[in-house]
């Protein structure tokens, strides 16, 4: 029997109209796993999660952290998960370690170890005003608040957003070390690469809707190949689909073919094709970003591969 979801999400619907929204999401994320939620900017995400925080009702659904219903308990949960959000939107008049004894008192007793570790992590110096915080600054104050306080579960809006590549790097570094230690983390993000780092389970959403979920293990350690296949002429790569129809094919041009097959087929498939004439023949790596792209190859919308890997703006 399946372990019970920490965060379980379950037909949540949300329809602020003219296709915006979220409708009939279902994700369940559990102990110990490094959840992944990826879609370009506006696709639903933050929608999401500030109903798992329980800061929205939903017109349907139910959404439960811990088992309790979220909405109408988020200082509950506020108490036992760490959140930051995709804005950073810090109160003015205080310094960052004002800030930072403000969140531990809601979100209950100070962990002063995993601060101090958190502060030389990041680099982060909290004695200025956060009004005169740069947006980075800003970043770097909000992940230190999620964890400081060392929670079991966390919930990070778009967490890189903000900061330099090098605190990219180290933030990636520190969720994989928190993931270790057992935490449970759900991540919303556009950018493949940290999403491929990270995460052990991945949910794909486009235009508010649900459209996969998948393991990372499955696309890291796939059993099967996939090549691109350039023959001299159509006739001759017509020729290669009516003589090999045990092969999985998709033709991309009128000489050029996807070819599919098991790993444990590939001295078999290289003989085969030595009996066709053809100019190139290159295998296509399968990762994350190729799978996300077929479900938006034909969305033009956001802008292409830059809408997801680029920018830090947010829904």
């Amino acid at each position: 029997m399946e372990e019970e979801a920490i965060i379980d999400v379950e037909h949540l619907t949300k329809d602020y109209g003219h296709g915006r929204g979220v409708f009939d999401v279902t994700i369940h994320v559990h102990k110990g796993e490094c959840f992944g939620y990826l879609g370009p900017n506006g696709a639903g995400k933050s929608t999401t999660i500030r109903h798992i925080m329980g800061f929205s009702k939903p017109q349907k659904g139910s959404i439960k952290v811990f088992g309790i219903e979220s909405f109408g308990h988020t200082d509950e949960i506020l108490g036992k998960v760490g959140y930051l959000p995709g804005e950073v939107a810090l109160p003015s008049g205080l310094t960052g370690w004002e800030f930072l004894h403000m969140m531990q008192g809601l979100r209950g007793p100070a962990n002063d170890a995993m601060l101090k570790r958190l502060l030389e992590t990041f680099e982060l110096d909290p004695s200025g005003s956060t009004k005169r915080m740069s947006l980075g600054v800003k970043r770097k104050l909000a992940v230190v608040a999620a964890f400081m306080n060392d929670p079991e579960v966390l919930v990070l809006d778009e967490p890189t957003s903000g900061l330099d590549p090098l605190m990219q790097r180290r933030f990636i570094d520190f969720v994989l070390e928190e993931k270790a230690r057992g935490k449970t983390i759900l991540i919303s993000s556009h950018i493949f690469s940290e999403v491929d780092a990270m995460c052990d389970t991945i949910t794909i959403i486009k235009d508010g809707i649900h459209v996969s979920t998948i393991k990372a293990s499955d696309f890291k350690n796939s059993d099967s190949k996939r090549f691109l296949v350039s023959f001299t002429t159509t006739a001759e790569k017509e020729r290669f689909i009516r003589e090999n129809q045990n092969y999985k094919t998709t033709s991309k041009t009128p000489t050029d073919l996807e070819l599919d097959f098991p790993k444990a087929s590939s001295s078999e498939v290289i003989s085969t094709l030595a009996h066709y004439d053809f100019t190139k023949f290159n295998e296509i790596q399968f990762s994350l970003e190729s799978y996300f792209m077929t479900f938006y190859k034909e969305n033009k919308a956001f802008g292409g591969l830059e809408g997801i890997k680029g920018g830090a703006t947010h829904e």
